[in-house]
This record gives structure tokens, sequence and C-alpha cells, in this order.
């Protein structure tokens, strides 16, 4: 596992994330973002968030949830966003943006 790229500062959840997907999956995701995995974002919104580690920016990640293997559809996402001062990480869905 690479190390984190910045810090998350305080963690919190929304109601509709927590309902949508599990802890361990919720912990996951978080990993994957900490690391650079920006999940199903834009190839743009990925060089944003790249930039905005280095600079220190805003860093939104989105991840689909809920995905059918079968027919390759995905219901909800779940989005995790990064403060741009690194004081808070919150773990929602787009609608409760």
């Amino acid at each position: 596992m690479s190390a984190p790229l910045f810090p998350l500062g305080r963690i919190v959840f929304t109601l509709g994330a927590t309902d949508s997907a599990t802890w361990d999956e919720i912990f996951e995701l978080l990993a994957r973002h900490v690391r650079g995995d920006w999940g199903c974002v834009a190839p743009e919104d990925a060089a944003a968030n790249d930039r905005a580690v280095q600079v220190g920016l805003r860093i939104l990640s989105a991840y689909a949830i809920d995905c059918d293997v079968e027919t390759y559809g995905c219901g909800d996402r779940i989005w995790i966003v990064t403060e741009a001062d690194r004081s808070v990480t919150t773990i929602l869905l787009p609608s409760e943006y």
C-alpha cells in the first residue's frame, strides 16, 4: 500500500453515505482517496486533483457503489471531499452536496 498523499483532517460522514455502503466499503474508499485513486472522475478532474495535492486545493473523488457485475450498471456514487486547508474530509452522496 502506498503512503498517504495528504492529511485528511477530521473525517465526517453523512447519513446517506453510511446508509448506502458498509463501513468496510467506506473505509476502503477513504484509503483509495488518500492514496490518489480518484475513482470514476473525468480525466480533467483527476488531473485537477493531482494538482490540488501539490498546491493545496480541494480534492474530490467519486466512487460507484451498488454495481451489478453482470450488466456493468452502477447505482449510487459516493463522493469524498477533502477541503483545501485539509481540516476536514467529508464522505457523502452527490445528492447531499
